[in-house]
């Protein structure tokens, strides 16, 4: 069993812009035209966990939807998701104990984390593997952080940085235990 997050940061650690703006990631748009790891990444996972405000953003985007993989959505508040994500998204509710006894029930133990406040609390609770952080060198200023309080330190090892158009590096982290 293993939780990994791909996510992109600002050169400030934020996530999206205050009002869960995107646009900052297009700042250099050949980073569209070029493989940073993605596809092989989601061809090691078995679903994608996501928090509600992450599912809210992505389910506004326009033409398809871009998952291959189950994804279920963490929401102790929504009742249900729009019929257009039915077989697509699946809607899951209480705690990390909770939820993770559920999806790895379905037979789904190799999980993409993804969202703000769902990267936090797994981070919280000491739950993340690896993390693959891609970081565009822009400042915003303020936003959603990447990360939050922790009741105790984490380290993680860098076991890869690769630099992209000379201008975005990624890196590579496995959690140290």
């Amino acid at each position: 069993m293993k939780n990994s997050v791909f996510i992109a940061t600002s050169l400030d650690g934020f996530i999206a812009g205050k009002n869960d703006e995107l646009d900052w990631l297009s700042t250099f748009p050949e980073i569209d035209h070029i493989d940073t790891g993605f596809n092989e990444f989601t061809s090691r996972i078995d679903a994608l966990l996501m928090g509600r405000n992450t599912f809210e953003v992505i389910a506004a985007f326009e033409g398809e939807w871009f998952y291959k993989k189950p994804v279920f959505v963490w929401s102790n508040s929504l009742t249900e998701l729009p019929e257009k994500f039915k077989d697509k998204a699946f809607l899951i509710k209480g705690s990390i104990s909770e939820i993770l006894t559920k999806i790895h029930g379905k037979g789904f133990h190799d999980l993409y984390i993804d969202g703000g406040k769902t990267i936090q609390s797994f981070l919280k609770e000491d739950l993340i593997d690896e993390m693959i952080i891609t970081t565009i060198p822009v400042i915003l200023g303020s936003g959603i952080p990447m990360f939050a309080d922790l009741p105790k330190q984490l380290v993680f090892e860098c076991i890869k940085s690769t630099r992209f158009l000379d201008k975005i590096v990624q890196n590579h982290f496995v959690r140290s235990k």
